[in-house]
């Protein structure tokens, strides 16, 4: 196991655990939010639907649904990977090469894995 860089301290570790369980439970609510909204626009004009629309309608739901998901999977990802770094004593270094992630970074973006430059280019 390696050792956390001094300046990562509990109390640092602690403020980003907090971070992250709250950043994965603004996800979880943006998401469901999100499926509502989809929800509510798709069945704004239902009122007098027949059968086949109402299937076709719980299909496009089901796929809007699918298609947040999928979006949300990598942040999700990284704030449970992020989360597991911080139980196993490996929080603040890359996934990638074990480098030190800089202290700015993970305040920005607690859910950091890997450094800046490992970050793959779009």
């Amino acid at each position: 196991m390696t050792t956390p860089p001094p300046l990562l301290d509990p109390a640092f570790l602690a403020a980003q655990r907090t971070r992250l369980v709250a950043l994965r439970t603004d996800l979880s609510r943006s998401r469901d939010r999100d499926a509502d909204e989809a929800r509510q626009v798709l069945s704004a004009d239902q009122d007098h639907a027949n059968e086949i629309d109402d299937r076709a309608q719980d299909l496009t739901i089901a796929e809007n649904d699918r298609i947040l998901s999928s979006q949300l999977a990598p942040q999700r990802s990284a704030i449970d990977r992020a989360l597991a770094k911080l139980d196993e004593g490996t929080y603040g270094f890359s996934d990638v090469s074990g480098a030190p992630i800089p202290i700015a970074r993970l305040e920005a973006f607690p859910q950091a894995l890997r450094t800046i430059s490992e970050e793959p280019k779009p």
